[in-house]
């Protein structure tokens, strides 16, 4: 995690700061989702309250992961964690749009987790790229869960997207992970034993215009506005549909659910 920094004299040559949050990819997801659920994690997850339950979603943002459910499995309540003030609020929105009962709790995990109930479902989704330190992460999570942990993540770190960019523009080498798989061998080091499905997202668009997907990647490289257009050539010579541009970074399309029991 630690090699993901940014070089110094590279992000100080800009601006704007390289870690973009785009939260419209997150609400646009989020809405995505709730209308016509897919994706193993949904899956998984339905399966887990066949008997009505609680949910815990920690990494909630919009609530893409959990607030699916509502409706369609039996969620009785349910609680989003999110570190991200204006997606806590997003969340928030639609869970009352959706008439379930829910609770916010804004900071990071695991350092808010005493500040919430047990759940009979916890759900992580596409937050575990983002913990440097992953024991007392992952045994917050089965503490809290009365039923199934079930977590979402990108096969590998969704920001190794972007590595042929930072190679083309800066002439530096990123990082290659870490993995879904060094996930799963951390778990099974911490004396968890996960279930892993590997599934694929399919072709959508994240951002509403190629133009929002050229600035989010501009920022992202630290490269100035002036630059644009050739991150724009650049995007395309990739292959990017500019019809259905994604957000390279926040997720990826192949994906792995993790699932495990609390015992």
């Amino acid at each position: 995690m630690a090699a993901w920094a940014v070089p110094g004299e590279i992000a100080d040559a800009v601006a704007d700061p390289p870690w973009v949050l785009p939260r419209r990819v997150f609400e646009r997801r989020a809405d995505a989702q709730i209308a016509a659920p897919i994706g193993w994690t949904f899956a998984e997850a339905a399966a887990v309250l066949a008997e009505p339950g609680t949910v815990l979603d920690v990494g909630a943002a919009a609530g893409a992961t959990s607030l699916s459910l509502v409706g369609r499995a039996g969620v009785t309540a349910v609680c989003g964690v999110d570190g991200d003030e204006q997606l806590l609020a997003s969340f928030a929105a639609r869970a009352a749009r959706l008439g379930v009962p829910a609770e916010t709790v804004l900071g990071h995990w695991p350092g808010v987790a005493e500040q919430v109930a047990d759940a009979d479902l916890v759900l992580c989704g596409n937050v575990i790229y983002n913990v440097p330190d992953l024991e007392p992460f992952v045994r917050a999570l089965t503490k809290r869960a009365r039923r199934r942990v079930v977590v979402e993540t990108a096969l590998k770190h969704p920001l190794t997207e972007l590595n042929e960019l930072w190679a083309r523009f800066h002439g530096v080498r990123r990082p290659a992970g870490p993995t879904a798989q060094d996930f799963c061998a951390a778990l099974v080091e911490l004396g968890v034993e996960p279930h892993t499905t590997l599934w694929r997202r399919p072709d959508e668009a994240e951002h509403e215009t190629f133009a929002d997907l050229v600035d989010v990647t501009r920022r992202r490289l630290c490269l100035p506005v002036a630059r644009s257009g050739e991150v724009a050539d650049a995007l395309l010579e990739l292959g990017v549909d500019p019809a259905l541009p994604p957000d390279l970074g926040s997720s990826g399309r192949e994906l792995a659910t993790v699932c495990w029991s609390p015992a």
